[in-house]
């Protein structure tokens, strides 16, 4: 009688085959309710995501949108607005898919695509959300119209509050200038998520964090920058452009600091603002063919703002030492010419 023992690593191996086969098998037979009650609406976005994938019975109920929908409000409070709900619903894959489209950072480096792209939205939605210490302080969706005259020709401007509207926030206006800007920096998050109804896709076109906050010059008002690096139209001033929201508050010294503007604008290499027809072609684009992904570091996209900044600086510096060498050249000619016609006169 021959006896064939057996290795370890075989029996390990059989045993946790086994023991997955007996926990799948134990999850499907286990009813839905209970799995999507007391598991799937505990997870966050990855973990959900991680679990779809481990098999067809699991997929089948993590892409449930009702577990995305409670999700997304609950990072993104403005989107709680009922039309905006509607025109997610008209998404591929609902609000999975602008989760997909608005968690990661935008990395649109690239102006050179095969893909050809939708024609211009007639409409953008913006859902804006502003969070201090984690917790939202204010949310506001914004509908712009692309179409009028008055957009495409003007610089891209979007606004988000009414005139003369103020904002309260739990943020003490202190005295010291460098703590509260570095208290702000450190506090206080935006996300501006643009939606393009037509296109079904979506974009965050904040960098969440401030890239910078700074004091004006003149109103001695607050203002938090928050900027997003794009790629822009091929061989033009817009062939890389940065867009930018900035965030104004007031306040007087000890008491709350007030949200006084939120608006959105889009510059150029030159420092120039970019047009709304310009703009609406380039964020579309940065929708459709732009890469999602996770920033590594807080200090990334503050990298990427002062770099901007720098390649603003520097063309700026050469258009005027190119201004002041023709100016050099018109001069030394007009004096010749006027020379030649004194010799010309007798003089």
């Amino acid at each position: 009688m021959v006896i064939v023992s057996t290795p370890p690593e075989a029996k390990t191996e059989s045993m946790m085959a086994a023991s997955s086969s007996s926990s799948t098998s134990s999850i499907i037979t286990m009813h839905h309710d209970i799995i999507h009650t007391h598991i799937l609406t505990r997870l966050d976005a990855a973990t959900l995501a991680t679990t779809a994938s481990t098999c067809s019975h699991l997929r089948d109920l993590c892409i449930d949108d009702s577990l995305w929908r409670k999700i997304c409000t609950a990072t993104w409070p403005s989107l709680v607005d009922p039309t905006t709900c509607h025109i997610i619903s008209t998404f591929p894959n609902r609000h999975r898919s602008l989760f997909s489209d608005a968690f990661p950072a935008l990395h649109h480096f690239s102006c050179n695509s095969n893909r050809p792209s939708s024609p211009p939205p007639a409409e953008i939605i913006s859902a804006v959300d502003i969070f201090y210490k984690g917790k939202p302080v204010f949310s506001r969706v914004r509908r712009t119209e692309t179409t009028k005259n008055s957009f495409l020709s003007s610089p891209l401007w979007i606004e988000i509050l009414e005139p003369n509207e103020l904002i309260p926030t739990p943020v003490k206006f202190v005295r010291k200038d460098e703590e509260l800007m570095k208290h702000l920096e450190e506090n206080l998050c935006l996300s501006w998520i643009l939606i393009d109804p037509t296109g079904k896709r979506s974009a965050n076109v904040s960098s969440r964090k401030p890239v910078l906050v700074r004091r004006h010059w003149l109103t001695r008002d607050v203002e938090i920058l928050f900027a997003v690096t794009m790629a822009g139209e091929p061989r033009r001033t817009t062939e890389s452009v940065q867009c930018m929201v900035k965030v104004t508050c007031c306040g007087k010294v000890g008491g709350e600091l007030h949200v006084r503007e939120v608006n959105l604008v889009m510059e150029d290499m030159e420092g120039g603002k970019v047009s709304g027809k310009e703009g609406v072609i380039i964020l579309q684009k940065a929708m459709e063919f732009g890469e999602r992904k996770k920033v590594g570091e807080v200090g990334e996209m503050t990298e990427r703002f002062d770099r901007f900044l720098g390649m603003i600086r520097e063309r700026r510096e050469r258009r005027h030492r190119r201004q002041r060498e023709r100016d050099g050249v018109s001069m030394v000619v007009a004096f010749i010419v006027c020379i030649w016609l004194c010799y010309l006169a007798g003089f």
